[in-house]
């Protein structure tokens, strides 16, 4: 499939969403666009895992978590790669008598890498349990697990983890306050804070206000700009909709700011996820709907996306992720007829700094079931997926 002018939109055009996508879609798909010299190269989660999440630091290692064995209770392996593609040894995360929940695809384990390059993860232990561990003073192994939940569990979609370079940690999750008698409207987003890189965290706070509740069974994103914002992604639920929130901090995570990055008119849990990206001069946030992916650009230092770019064609699109390259090039990548206890294929579109695309569609068979694919660039512009 050949595509053209990548199609983008303010935030305000998305209230007919449905004939939107089908006009978006018509013209990314009406004549060809110019070839790129950036490679795009897939490969496999090591030792045949799942679920694979990439970090890369400022160093250009990319940092790489998965899981393997019984979905049911996986366990969680550490490993990175000085090149991108190469990665050493795994090292244990988790407790294997306490496994990670692998069935949903969205309840697995996160990462983010902080100040001195620290590994921290997080990952769904039950109901009233929120792990995080961090990669201790040497680097050769995993801090014992701590539960950060202390009074609000009823997690489902899992959480998420978001570290900036002054030693600042956020865990987040989509949980209930022990009183609540609304199901998913009386559901919030919670944070733990800590400014000791990892050491202690502080008791969770409620992030999101009481006029809203969340969508239970979704997964959640966030992220620590070079700035020092910091971002949360969750999907909402008030009875009639599924939109997609940005609630962002700009103290530290003291207090947040929400806005409505996508909205979607449907009252059932689609389990979607998302992923972040950072490029010069703006956060970018990819996003389903629909069956379709996207992602907003977000200017510095604000919580409202001036601009939306559609990946090519239609299909029945889920897990987008998002890459930038130092070049201002974006990878937008996504799976495609992925669903319950079944696997798919992963595709893949480039777009040059002005988010036009650039050369065709790429795309490669053999998502497995219960997974989802990651990406990353690397220090030379090029990009690397792992699914």
């Amino acid at each position: 499939m050949k595509t053209t002018n990548a199609p983008r939109f303010t935030l305000h055009a998305s209230r007919s969403h449905a004939l939107l996508l089908l006009l978006f879609a018509a013209i990314a798909s009406a004549a060809p666009s110019r070839a790129s010299a950036t490679e795009v190269k897939t490969i496999r989660a090591p030792e045949g895992g799942i679920q694979p999440q990439a970090a890369v630091d400022e160093k250009g290692v990319a940092h790489l978590i998965y899981l393997k064995g019984d979905p049911k209770a996986a366990e969680l392996l550490y490993t990175h790669s000085q090149d991108g593609e190469k990665f050493g040894p795994a090292i244990p995360v988790n407790d294997t008598r306490k496994g990670v929940m692998a069935i949903g695809n969205i309840r697995g384990a996160q990462l983010a890498v902080g100040k001195s390059q620290r590994v921290h993860i997080t990952w769904m232990g039950g109901g009233k349990i929120m792990y995080y561990t961090r990669l201790n003073d040497e680097g050769a192994a995993f801090e014992p697990p701590r539960n950060l939940v202390t009074w609000a569990g009823g997690l489902d979609g899992g959480g998420t983890v978001a570290a900036d370079k002054k030693g600042n940690v956020y865990v987040a999750w989509n949980g209930a306050p022990p009183d609540n008698k609304r199901n998913e409207l009386g559901r919030a987003i919670f944070v733990a804070r800590s400014t000791d890189d990892g050491k202690t965290f502080s008791r969770e706070e409620r992030a999101t206000g009481p006029d809203i509740g969340v969508c239970a069974c979704c997964g959640m994103r966030g992220y620590a700009d070079s700035r020092g914002n910091v971002y949360f992604l969750y999907r909402a639920a008030d009875g009639k909709s599924r939109d997609m929130i940005l609630l962002a901090s700009t103290d530290s995570g003291k207090t947040f700011r929400p806005s409505t990055i996508s909205k979607w008119e449907v009252n059932m849990c689609p389990m979607s996820s998302s992923t972040f990206a950072e490029s010069s001069d703006a956060l970018l946030a990819a996003t389903e709907r629909s069956g379709q992916v996207s992602f907003a650009r977000i200017a510095q230092d604000s919580a409202t996306p001036s601009e939306v770019t559609m990946a090519p064609g239609m299909g029945k699109r889920k897990h987008p992720v998002v890459a930038v390259n130092a070049k201002g090039e974006t990878l937008l990548a996504w799976t495609e007829n992925m669903g319950w206890a079944k696997g798919g294929s992963l595709a893949w579109q480039l777009y040059d700094k002005d988010h036009q695309p650039i050369g065709e569609k790429g795309g490669a068979r053999g998502v497995p079931t219960w997974s989802m694919i990651t990406g990353f660039a690397k220090p030379n512009g090029d990009f690397v997926i792992v699914y």
